[in-house]
């Protein structure tokens, strides 16, 4: 049997095509973390050896060679990549359709960072200058409560809300949209802010940094306060009376956020 002869011009039969495929251009950079597997990857590692060098910092209790290494800095370290982390995790695992690497919220903004970073430099200044402003473990131990209540708050109300939960405020109404109000919902109306808000203050109170606490009071608050009163006009644009009820039976118990 003879072999097959090849048609010159078809090119669906050519072994190879007359002119190379052009590759497709190079995604634009906004500035922004591309939303990739390998992006999400990296953030878990980093994240994690964050965690792990926090952790262990806070087991040990400090190094002789690194004074600032101190079980407070530690627990925050850890902490804040725990929460960041976790906002990826339990997006990914009840949340999936709205999963990307923006769910690591590491791209707050750069009053965010700027937020921790003063944290951290008040913290290490003052345990430079004055290190015995630091020595207070039952205000550190109140600290770590209120970060791990907070944090369970927050992704607890994540895990419920499922699909209905979004980072972003959502404006338009889905057709799988529902209104929660049981569970965590049923005591607090907004649990993931409220979460939120108690973790961050005690994280400060775990540094016990008087200056970030207020700071972190002030700009919580006024981000809270804002940002509920826009979400529940589209809530009660979106639900009508039930959501009316519901805001009247059911309080933030952020303070002066009602």
């Amino acid at each position: 049997m003879s072999a097959p002869v090849q048609n010159p011009n078809d090119p669906a039969e050519e072994p190879f095509p007359r002119h190379p495929l052009k590759a497709p251009p190079p995604p634009k950079y906004n500035g922004r973390i591309p939303n990739t597997p390998l992006a999400a990857s990296l953030l878990s590692f980093l994240l994690g050896g964050t965690f792990a060098l926090g952790a262990l910092t806070f087991v040990v209790g400090g190094f002789e060679t690194c004074w600032w290494a101190t079980y407070q800095l530690g627990f925050f370290a850890a902490a804040w990549s725990a929460f960041h982390w976790g906002e990826y995790a339990v997006t990914a695992g009840w949340n999936f359709e709205k999963c990307s690497v923006d769910s690591f919220l590491l791209e707050n903004g750069s009053m965010y960072h700027i937020a921790h970073g003063t944290a951290v430099a008040e913290y290490v200044v003052t345990l430079y200058f004055k290190p015995g402003l630091k020595t207070y473990p039952y205000a550190s131990l109140i600290g770590m409560v209120m970060v791990v209540v907070g944090q369970a708050l927050r992704s607890g109300a994540m895990i419920q809300a499922s699909t209905n939960f979004s980072h972003a405020v959502a404006f338009q109404k889905r057709d799988s949209h529902k209104l929660v109000t049981d569970g965590i919902y049923a005591w607090l109306r907004h649990p993931s802010y409220t979460g939120f808000f108690y973790w961050a203050l005690g994280t400060q109170v775990v540094l016990q940094n008087p200056v970030s606490f207020v700071l972190y009071t002030g700009v919580m608050w006024r981000f809270f306060y804002y940002r509920t009163r826009a979400e529940e006009r589209a809530l009660i644009k979106f639900f009508g009376d039930d959501y009316v009820q519901y805001r009247k039976r059911v309080g933030t118990m952020i303070p002066f956020v009602p």
